[in-house]
């Protein structure tokens, strides 16, 4: 992620020593009083975790609905199928209420569809499956409330359903038994953010005598916990009560699948955190979703044997492994497809393919949207027809657009960042056209940038220390709503950097006051981050303690780098002094001198323009926009020298005047050989010199 700007909280330095004095550590005081909880009183009642913050169940419409029908159920003894989602979120639904239902001595079978075969949600043919097995109730979690269709051929067979469910409601709703959804217009549920898994621990509570509910909770908040934050959902109130409660449960006393998985994970013995939901234990879960065995996942999480949760166990980290070089092939596929077709990437992405592994495209869609500030539908095509995930950007509603593209559609749901849908391969074109357009019209009457909110700009070195870091464990769970703070401090040294993770990611070392501190950038290289030995640098980060080997130490994880002062016209002063023959450092040279990529992402973006005419820009904003059009860093002074090359070897036509840029595009049929450029060759001399 490439910030166009960071935006600091205002901090307020006595408030927070009023929360130091109530006995709230000081990064965590800087951190509650930049987010607006300035007071003990403000900051207390934000801190809460506990039972106090859940609701009566029965404030949800149709709860009452029901748990008499699933009681009747079980005092019946008639088989009920939980019918769920292939995700985490609807993983640990279905395993939570099936195990529940269970030991009140049900008749219960899971069911999970396939994603790769069945797709997302209630479809006819496993109704007719479960009606051929004696299923005369389904409960649905985490889907169903689209089903309207489904729900009435249910009915047809004598099956009644239950529908739980979060997701965006349409006008009309399914014809089941209950429909319980917090995000129903008739709904007075005052927390309306639970998550699929949280609305099924509703349930479960609401069947549960009062005296018995915290047993109930504890038994269950654990799976709660992992569904609501691998759903990204907002983690405050209630959400921060279940997650809370959940990480404290799996501390104590974990169920035999979720320990075999923490340690397969190399989590054993490490302190769990929301971020450990979201970066170790969830992608695993929702591995056996992604690859078509979600079988896999559910008996990993209801079985009570350590034995068989060992095995499902290292069979999940396989397929994770599996899914993970899938998704990586996708997504630089795409790469290439969209530096060959830049006009792709204009508006939204769409794209499609019968090569494509269906569990995975969401994934690259969230990359893709993330790479190119634009939403993404990836469609994934068999037969003439195409499934499709797509993901936003920039607060685009896609529930809203793909309503307004539903005649092109033949199904979709989902919420406004995240959705799913089904189109005939005949309509993606116009589908394509479309969806673009709105994306364009959206985004002229809602201008979006790319700025990074920093929490507290710390001053003092003493602060960056493993005691202090620990200390910030009192803010978790962090997640939506109450992200992980966001630090920077200003002019630390470059003192050492390297690439890791085949390439992809960056370690580095930053002195200030004479410490030396340990970085790690993700998905960003050494180039990307701008980073030159000895250079000062403004860094935003995350503080984590890290472990390897059985060392813990201190470690910046770098989420913005920039050289310190204003860096664009520090860029626009390096090529001033080449200009005027000035002496330049062989660091300096460095910076001037374009490689490949960089002549490719220049002449990619004037291209794209030359349609409009004549380009007048300035060297400042050129190199902004095409910085913004390949989603990386372009210094101004190397856009500046691509300029001069492509003039020099006859491609464009360069005028120049005090601070603006004329630039037309030149028609030629010859191959241009940008390497036997004189402006090269001199500049590589002096380099080499």
């Amino acid at each position: 992620m490439k910030y166009d700007q960071w935006n600091i909280l205002p901090g307020n330095q006595e408030a927070a020593a009023a929360l130091e004095a109530h006995g709230i550590p000081p990064l965590a005081a800087l951190v509650l009083c930049a987010r607006g909880l300035d007071t003990p009183d403000k900051a207390t009642e934000f801190l809460r975790a506990d039972t106090a913050l859940l609701p009566d169940p029965f404030l949800l419409r149709d709860m009452d609905k029901a748990v008499a029908r699933l009681e009747r159920a079980l005092q019946e003894r008639e088989l009920v199928c939980i019918y769920g989602d292939y995700d985490v979120d609807g993983i640990t639904a279905t395993c939570l209420l099936t195990s529940y239902l269970t030991s009140r001595g049900g008749r219960v079978i899971p069911y999970v569809p396939n994603r790769l075969t069945e797709g997302y949600s209630l479809n006819d043919p496993a109704i007719d499956q479960l009606h051929q097995q004696g299923v005369g109730l389904i409960v649905t979690v985490d889907c169903g409330i689209t089903n309207v269709a489904e729900t009435e051929h249910a009915a047809q067979l004598g099956i009644d359903i239950i529908i739980t469910d979060h997701h965006e409601c349409k006008e009309v709703l399914p014809n089941a038994a209950a429909v319980i959804n917090p995000h129903r217009p008739d709904c007075g549920y005052p927390f309306q953010s639970l998550a699929g898994v949280g609305v099924a621990l509703k349930l479960v509570l609401a069947m549960s005598a009062p005296e018995r509910r915290p047993e109930v909770l504890s038994a269950y908040c654990d799976l709660a916990a992992i569904g609501t934050v691998a759903d990204v959902m907002d983690l405050r109130g209630e959400n921060r009560a279940i997650v809370a409660l959940g990480l404290r449960q799996m501390e104590s006393d974990c169920r035999p699948g979720l320990a075999a998985l923490i340690r397969e994970a190399g989590q054993e013995n490490r302190a769990l955190s929301a971020s450990s939901i979201s970066f170790s234990l969830a992608p695993r879960i929702n591995a056996a979703g992604r690859m078509g065995c979600p079988e896999l996942a559910v008996g990993l999480l209801l079985t009570t044997d350590p034995a068989q949760a060992e095995v499902r166990a290292r069979q999940l980290c396989t397929l994770n492994r599996n899914r993970q070089a899938v998704e990586l092939s996708i997504f630089e596929g795409c790469q290439e497809y969209l530096q060959r077709h830049p006009k792709q990437a204009e508006g939204a992405i769409v794209l499609a393919s019968p090569e494509w592994h269906q569990g995975v495209v969401g994934i690259v869609a969230s990359r893709l949207s993330e790479r190119y500030q634009v939403p993404t539908f990836m469609i994934c095509l068999e037969q003439g027809k195409g499934k499709g995930s797509c993901r936003s950007w920039g607060q685009f509603n896609l529930f809203q657009a793909l309503e307004q593209c539903s005649d092109l559609l033949e199904s979709f749901g989902g919420h406004e960042l995240a959705a799913g849908f089904t189109i005939l391969e005949e309509n993606i074109p116009a589908f394509r056209a479309r969806m673009s357009q709105l994306a364009l019209d959206w985004y002229a009457t809602h201008p979006t940038s790319t700025a990074l909110t920093i929490d507290v700009m710390l001053k003092d070195t003493r602060l960056l220390s493993k005691e202090h870091v620990r200390s910030l464990d009192l803010l978790e769970p962090n997640g939506t709503g109450n992200p992980t703070p966001v630090f920077a401090m200003e002019r630390f040294t470059v003192a050492g950097f390297s690439r890791v993770g085949g390439g992809r990611h960056t370690r580095l070392q930053l002195r200030k006051n004479g410490s030396v501190f340990d970085g790690i950038y993700f998905s960003a290289t050494p180039k990307d981050a701008q980073l030159v030995l000895g250079a000062k640098v403004d860094v935003a980060f995350n503080l984590q303690v890290n472990e390897f080997r059985g060392v813990r130490s201190l470690q910046l994880q770098v989420v913005s780098c920039r050289p310190s002062g204003n860096a664009a016209l520090q860029s626009q002063q390096l090529y001033s002094r080449y200009r005027s023959g000035a002496a330049l450092t062989g660091q300096e040279l460095s910076r001037l001198i374009p490689d490949r990529q960089d002549f490719v992402a220049v002449w990619r973006y004037l291209t794209r323009i030359a349609d409009r005419g004549q380009l007048r820009e300035t060297p400042v904003k050129l190199s902004q926009k095409i910085s913004r059009s390949t989603g990386q860093q372009q210094e101004l002074s190397r856009v500046m020298v691509c300029l001069e090359v492509f003039h020099e070897r006859g491609l464009i036509e360069l005028r120049t005047s005090s601070d603006s840029l004329q630039i037309s595009i030149l028609k030629t049929d010859k191959k241009v050989d940008l390497e036997a450029s004189e402006i090269l060759i001199r500049l590589r001399r002096r380099k080499s010199d």
